[in-house]
């Protein structure tokens, strides 16, 4: 009668199969990983590549956004600094970091002579 009580499945021995079980267990952890890779970190990788190039190639007349959400035009840059002179207002300059710039928006005229 004790032996009416014991599940089929649970008097079962384990198969001789098991390294090819382990892996198929392990292939979704892999796949989902995959999935995340070219969906998530890859595009962010790609555009902060982007914007590196964007800020090194920066000219007058650039309209740029900070990082603290600050709209202005690129007055004048130099290449071996990392400061960058921007008008925010007419009349109003401020010394941003390169660092800083979030975001390039628009070429709004020809470079100029620095």
């Amino acid at each position: 009668m004790s032996n009416f009580l014991i599940p089929a499945a649970y008097a079962q021995t384990a198969g001789g199969s098991g390294g090819v079980s382990g892996l198929m267990s392990f292939l979704p952890f892999v796949a989902v990983f995959a999935i995340m890779y070219f969906l998530l970190i890859r595009p962010q990788q790609q555009r902060q590549k982007q914007l590196k190039s964007e800020l090194k190639a920066l000219r007058r007349g650039d309209r740029i956004v900070t990082a603290g959400g600050v709209v202005g035009v690129v007055q004048r840059t130099k290449e071996d600094s990392s400061e960058v002179e921007v008008e925010i207002a007419p009349n109003v300059r401020v010394m941003v970091m390169r660092e800083t710039i979030s975001t390039v928006l628009t070429s709004t005229a020809k470079p100029a002579n620095d």
